[in-house]
């Protein structure tokens, strides 16, 4: 365990000073659980577990979560068929992305309750959401179900792919007590290309949860059926959005529907 978790830390990059006060203990003995002269606390695991996104028996049993591999398609008739690449994204879903996020930043990314966690999560429910309403995908990325809730799984490579193009900046902030990942955009979100129905559900999602926090999303994302019915690290299913409980949907169905 304690090299798991030496391995866990220079893994993100954090310092033992940073773990020590993320779970209430000083620094020299944080040190001793890394050098194993001290047994960790079971509330001590459940922190760490939950900072590094792990589920408890997972980082107790020193297993990382697969990181999916992510592949951006520069079109169809390029796009090869490579046996290692679990996931593939055509442009066109890559484009929607961008400008999505992009605006998501314009709209609401200065308030100091946004960063990666909770655009993820509005992210999902702007795809969800508009699927359940008009059974069409809007931006139609794939998520994942982990410990934080649903993840865009190509996030990170879009991301990074958008700061080398200059079109966003990602710096890190507090956010209380929590270092925050927040992106700033560097050029206008390009909408032209949306239908009325496409903006008009946009900007709902993001006034409808404009001042929720990370923790807050990721309660209420547990919540919903999509989620609720994945498996911890598998694709959830567009499908499973008609399945919703009252709280979440947004369609009106017809008794015939249901």
């Amino acid at each position: 365990m304690n090299t798991f978790l030496k391995k866990l830390r220079k893994k993100h990059g954090v310092s033992q000073e940073f773990l020590a006060d993320k779970i209430g203990i000083s620094r020299p003995t944080y040190a001793q659980l890394e050098n194993g002269a001290r047994k960790m606390l079971v509330e001590e695991a459940q922190n760490l577990a939950r900072f590094f996104g792990l589920s408890l028996e997972d980082f107790l049993a020193g297993r990382e979560n697969p990181t999916p591999d992510v592949k951006l398609e520069k079109s169809s008739k390029c796009a090869k068929s490579v046996p290692e690449i679990r996931i593939s994204v055509p442009q066109e879903k890559v484009s929607k992305f961008k400008e999505v996020f992009l605006y998501i930043l314009e709209k609401i990314g200065a308030r100091p309750n946004i960063g990666e966690s909770v655009i993820c999560k509005i992210m999902y429910f702007i795809d969800f959401d508009y699927y359940e309403k008009y059974e069409e995908q809007l931006i139609g990325a794939k998520y994942i179900k982990n410990h934080h809730g649903p993840t865009p799984v190509a996030f990170k490579e879009i991301a990074q792919q958008m700061e080398k193009d200059g079109d966003l900046m990602r710096v890190v902030k507090k956010y209380f007590q929590y270092d925050q990942k927040k992106y700033l955009p560097r050029r206008h979100a390009n909408l032209s290309n949306f239908s009325a129905n496409e903006k008009e559900l946009i900007d709902q999602e993001i006034e409808r949860f404009k001042d929720f926090s990370a923790r807050q999303m990721e309660e209420y994302s547990h919540k919903d059926v999509p989620w609720i019915g994945t498996n911890h690290l598998q694709p959830i299913d567009y499908e499973s959005a008609f399945c919703r409980t009252p709280e979440f949907s947004v369609r009106q169905y017809d008794d015939d529907e249901i």
